[in-house]
């Protein structure tokens, strides 16, 4: 169901939340803050927080979910790869193709089903129960490392430790082309795209700031192995920041230029992988390390890519 909220002068100095939940009776306070926080809502196109006291003449937009809203997320019987488990954290080296978390309409087959699973303590793990334990997300088609809270204690702790850059992420990605140069940084703003909002974009006005510097691991013909640490944490980062530069990930079928989208080739999804993954343990303080191996498929790419040399 799409949100479209126009507030006037009887609902001015309202939290956000509160006219949410007024407007959709099905939908809980709590529930809209969620809504909110995962930037599902926005307020004149940017997001806010659940306690932002809306204006006469803002306008709310998004998206509520109606008949899924109140739909038990089940556990289901689906492999892992499990790189680390003690009684506090989980590292996951996800595989291409699976959704983290469910959505409407996408409720099933996700890594929270198989975790819930897997440990359904894990159930409590946050408010939200279409995300019980998740710290960061990867894209479906992305694989790699991903850290999963297992108690209520670890959940804001990592959280923080991402908020607050302290987690170390480096990804291993193919894009097109050369480059004149063996390393560099993108500095470049991210935010939704001004009209197609399921997706983001370059948004210098209403935009969050977001660092990429990557260097050259190996050169092809007409494409590049990239080690890619990301200084921040926006939505589609790599993807959205490489395709900025005329460089877009190989297999991209989202950013990439118009004329290239429907053409077949030569990878089954974007090769972006999560390579390593450092920060420390939520109960030990200690430092953490963790580096997985490139799937099947990207070595199959990167064979094919060598091939054409």
């Amino acid at each position: 169901m799409k949100v479209n909220i126009n507030i006037d002068d009887d609902q001015k100095d309202t939290r956000l939340d509160t006219v949410i939940s007024s407007f959709y009776k099905a939908c809980s306070r709590s529930r809209a803050a969620i809504l909110i926080n995962n930037s599902d809502i926005l307020v004149n196109h940017k997001k806010k927080k659940p306690g932002f006291r809306v204006k006469s003449g803002d306008i709310i937009t998004g998206i509520m979910p109606d008949a899924d809203i109140d739909t038990v997320v089940l556990p289901e019987n689906i492999y892992l790869d499990i790189e680390f488990e003690d009684d506090h954290i989980i590292v996951i080296n996800k595989k291409p193709g699976m959704v983290v978390h469910p959505a409407p309409g996408n409720l099933s087959g996700t890594l929270v089903n198989a975790l819930l699973f897997h440990e359904p303590k894990i159930k409590e793990v946050g408010e939200d129960r279409f995300r019980s334990g998740i710290v960061h997300r990867l894209d479906k088609d992305t694989s790699g490392l991903m850290v999963v809270a297992k108690t209520k204690e670890a959940l804001p702790f990592l959280q923080k430790e991402f908020k607050q850059r302290r987690v170390e992420k480096k990804y291993l990605a193919l894009v097109s082309g050369n480059f004149p140069d063996d390393q560099g940084e993108i500095n470049l703003p991210i935010g939704r795209h001004p009209v197609k909002r399921k997706i983001m974009a370059i948004n210098h006005e209403d935009g969050k700031p977001a660092r990429t510097c990557w260097k050259v691991k190996k050169h092809f013909k007409a494409a590049c192995l990239i080690e890619a640490l990301l200084k921040t944490g926006r939505t589609h980062q790599i993807r959205v920041h490489f395709y900025a530069i005329d460089h877009p990930l190989i297999g991209d079928r989202i950013y990439q230029p118009r004329r290239y989208r429907k053409k077949k080739s030569i990878a089954p999804r974007q090769m972006l992988h999560s390579w390593q993954l450092a920060f420390r343990h939520p109960y030990s303080g200690r430092k953490m390390f963790f580096k997985a191996e490139l799937p099947e498929d990207f070595l199959q790419t990167e064979s094919q890519l060598e091939s054409l040399l």
